[in-house]
């Protein structure tokens, strides 16, 4: 198998790693195998030290469409065994999107074409999320009779919940613009800048002291799920080690010295 035969596409950038869903002919569908190189491709990153930063992206004219639905088919057609295929389905897809906040790396998606149902949670899952302008996000299943109830998990923890709700129940999708007001999406732009727009933002990122910024993110996932004065002890403690690192000390030297910070990671 060649690498542009595989159907997730690894490209290791410096301390960025490109991981691209490389299913054009399925629109990028989150079939079986599709989690299977999602799951294998986050374990591998999740220990790798010398990458900072993921971006997610889609080949062809599309970021993800959601799950295979003639896959699913299938699995319906088995009667009772398809009922705990179909559970399956769904408990190593929820594995998958929560992989994406665990990971040491802060996870961009990269985002064109459309974006929906579990591609749609795909992108809520991320961490950060820059698209095209002609991008579209929707959770559209209940236009063919099966409500997106575990993409709206993900929506539902990154927008308003009365606009996650209008989206779940008429199938209507949202334009990228819009997803930027709700908050699914930190920007949209134009097509041809997608991907220096999002590099910038990976390289942004790459380039601050590695300590500082897993212990952040695991901080701000952590906190979120705590009542507020358990998330201000938690995130006090946080802070505490942050600032014995000697990156922090190096980098508050720096500051208060006006010169550039000669980071050790």
């Amino acid at each position: 198998m060649t690498v542009t035969d595989a159907l997730l596409i690894r490209e290791d950038l410096g301390a960025i790693t490109r991981l691209t869903l490389n299913s054009p002919e399925n629109l990028n569908a989150l079939s079986d195998a599709m989690l299977a190189e999602l799951k294998s491709a986050f374990s591998a990153l999740e220990h790798d030290s010398t990458r900072r930063v993921i971006v997610l992206g889609g080949a062809g004219a599309a970021f993800c469409a959601g799950h295979d639905l003639k896959e699913m088919r299938t699995r319906r057609q088995a009667g009772d065994r398809g009922a705990a295929a179909l559970r399956d389905l769904f408990d190593r897809c929820a594995e998958v999107m929560l992989m994406i906040p665990r990971l040491p790396q802060p996870v961009i998606a990269r985002v064109h074409g459309i974006a929906t149902a579990a591609g749609c949670q795909l992108v809520a899952s991320c961490d950060l999320a820059v698209a095209a302008d002609d991008a579209r996000f929707g959770v559209n299943g209940v236009n063919i009779g099966l409500f997106c109830s575990t993409p709206m998990v993900a929506l539902s923890r990154n927008m308003p919940r009365k606009h996650v709700f209008e989206m779940l129940t008429t199938g209507q999708f949202i334009t990228a613009s819009r997803a930027v007001e709700l908050g699914l999406i930190n920007r949209s732009v134009r097509g041809t800048a997608l991907e220096v727009e999002t590099m910038q933002m990976a390289k942004a990122i790459a380039e601050k002291p590695r300590s500082a910024v897993r212990r952040g993110k695991r901080a701000f996932y952590e906190q979120l799920e705590q009542p507020i004065a358990a998330a201000y002890a938690h995130t006090g403690a946080i802070m505490v080690k942050n600032m014995l690192d000697d990156d922090a000390y190096e980098g508050i030297s720096a500051f208060l010295d006006k010169r550039a910070p000669d980071w050790n990671q």
